[in-house]
């Protein structure tokens, strides 16, 4: 009986291992097919990451990055104003419309400001000081948090991300997004030709879309195209913000509109810039007679006797005259015919941004319609006059009324007014200059900057003679922007003559670097104070030793810095101070 037991055991044994390795097998078909599926989708997702580079990306590994070590975030700058962040793994979520900062105990984030990060930003997207449309900051998530999100989308591309402000308008391409975009990839070794721009304000391309184009071999990507390769986008390097050293104008949002208080940028700085976009369009400038260009609007703001003065600034300076037009000229034509001119005249507008790419001593005239300051609206004139760009510069206003086509029936966004009260209207047909305003929505600037004007030819070649240096309009050599250094081995000697009377001598050495200069002109300029006085005495000395006796005073101490000043205007730094008992 025990036998027979033991043979009707022996199936059902047989079967239980049967089963079992059956439950073996199919449990490593499933993980099969699981790591069958998530290999896919990597490769999917590798896929649509390489759309953006041809870079390889090792998808595996850049996950396992994120989720083990989170985004890190460098920034310089002490303000939200000037500062530029530089992170690994920042991750975008395009249907939230939110950039994602994920936290790890790997996770660096500085400065760390906490609840600060909001008052108001991080930091600008855009090159416009502290304008609250173009403000950044991010949401945090811990990176376990991954695991309920949808699979990221890796960017391997270094990329720049910043807002476009205004990419309708030239003025706005080149002076807030094209010259701050450039020199701050000129900042970051990384952002080289291969960097990729990526535009978070929500516009379209815009019609100057090409010029951004030209900053880097990679095509820029607009907010709306994040959307086509991902609900979570992962950029493993990135650096967000603007530099705003490049800008020299603000446009009136707090004050009056006018030149920037501290303005950082000069002339050398533009020109590189404008050979730099010059070369990318294949551009070259050519030897050649001179000529004088006039830039036609043909929309508004017209110049209504247009033949009669380029037949007067013909004869006037002997010079053909062309005339060139955003709507019938490409960009690049537009700027070969500019870079090649001796003058450039134009109606207060955009179009005037292109004046930096006149050659060294040409003129930039810029014309007024009537009512209209030119002191109050100066982009343009202060292009013109910053050191290194070397351009002469010329306003003309029109001060007669008759000259004038108003327009007060078109939309408020064109100079229309008949949507203001009757009264309003009354006060600016009436008024005889547009008085200082903010930006942006003046009815009685927008009335006045869309009249269309008769140039006074009389006034206007009187205001060219007044203000032109005639000969050799486009000859000019580059004006000298070396500084002096500090003079050096700078000492005082004293005496004391009288009761009343005493002398104190100052002398030093030249600066170091001016033995390898050819500089016109060396002054020096010395301070002399009282120790404990709030004020002090200055000289302009064009010598290396001087001594003074005019209001020296015997048993006193005086503090006197010294010195060098280049060519009236470049100064040099002051010798550390010395301290001169009589």
């Amino acid at each position: 009986m025990r036998a027979i037991g033991c043979r009707m055991n022996l199936p059902a044994v047989l079967n239980g291992l049967l089963v079992s390795v059956v439950a073996a097998l199919l449990w490593k078909y499933i993980r099969l097919i699981e790591h069958t599926s998530q290999l896919e989708e990597e490769l999917h997702l590798t896929r649509q990451s390489q759309e953006f580079s041809q870079a390889h990306i090792d998808y595996h590994g850049a996950l396992l990055t994120l989720q083990e070590h989170g985004t890190r975030m460098v920034c310089t700058g002490k303000m939200h104003t000037d500062r530029i962040c530089r992170f690994d793994y920042l991750c975008y979520c395009t249907e939230a419309e939110e950039f994602v900062f994920f936290h790890s105990n790997a996770s660096v984030m500085l400065p760390n400001l906490g609840p600060r990060r909001f008052q108001p930003a991080l930091l600008d997207l855009s090159s416009v000081e502290d304008h609250n449309t173009q403000y950044f900051n991010f949401l945090e998530l811990p990176a376990a948090a991954l695991k309920f999100m949808p699979k990221p989308v890796f960017v391997p591309d270094v990329t720049l991300i910043l807002n476009r402000f205004n990419p309708d308008n030239l003025m706005h391409i080149f002076h807030d997004d094209l010259l701050p975009i450039y020199y701050t990839m000129q900042q970051y070794s990384d952002l080289d030709d291969e960097a990729r721009l990526i535009f978070m304000e929500g516009w379209s391309e815009g019609a100057h879309f090409d010029l951004y184009r030209l900053l880097s071999s990679k095509q820029p990507l607009l907010k709306e195209q994040l959307k086509t390769f991902g609900k979570l986008m992962c950029f493993t390097k990135s650096y967000v913000g603007l530099s705003k050293m490049t800008t020299w104008y603000q446009y009136g949002f707090v004050q009056p509109q006018g030149p920037k208080a501290n303005i950082l940028i000069s002339g050398n700085e533009i020109r590189q810039f404008a050979s730099f976009l010059m070369e990318r369009l294949n551009i070259t400038q050519e030897e050649g007679d001179d000529y004088i260009v006039v830039f036609k609007r043909t929309t508004n703001r017209l110049i209504l006797n247009e033949a009669e003065l380029l037949l007067a600034l013909a004869q006037e300076f002997q010079m053909r005259t062309v005339t060139v037009s955003l709507e019938e000229h490409s960009f690049d034509s537009i700027i070969q015919i500019i870079s090649g001119a001796t003058m450039l005249v134009s109606m207060h507008g955009a179009q005037m941004i292109t004046s930096m790419f006149l050659p060294r001593g040409a003129a930039a005239v810029e014309l007024f319609p009537y009512a209209i300051n030119p002191e109050q609206y100066t982009p343009y004139k202060t292009l013109a006059s910053l050191p290194g760009m070397d351009l002469q510069y010329v306003a003309w206003r029109n001060t007669i009324e008759e000259n004038t086509v108003t327009y007060p029936d078109r939309p408020w966004d064109q100079g229309g007014i008949v949507h203001l009260e009757k009264e309003e209207q009354e006060r600016i047909l009436a008024s005889k200059e547009v008085p200082r305003h903010l930006c942006c929505r003046n009815p009685e600037w927008l009335f006045r900057i869309y009249q269309d004007t008769t140039v006074d030819i009389a006034s206007f070649l009187d205001v060219l003679r007044e203000t032109l240096k005639k000969p050799n309009l486009k000859k000019v050599k580059v004006a000298s922007t070396v500084h002096p250094g500090r003079v050096r081995e700078p000492k005082c000697q004293t005496s004391v003559q009288a009761t009343n009377e005493a002398k104190l001598s100052v002398s030093w050495q030249i600066p170091w670097n001016l033995k390898y200069l050819k500089v016109k002109e060396v002054k020096y300029e010395v301070w002399i104070q009282e120790q404990g006085e709030n004020t002090y005495m200055p000289y302009i000395l064009p010598h290396q030793n001087y001594t003074f006796s005019e209001n020296i005073k015997p048993f006193t101490t005086y503090l006197v810095w010294v010195r060098c000043i280049f060519n009236k205007n470049l100064l040099g730094p002051f010798a550390d101070v010395l301290t001169c008992k009589t």
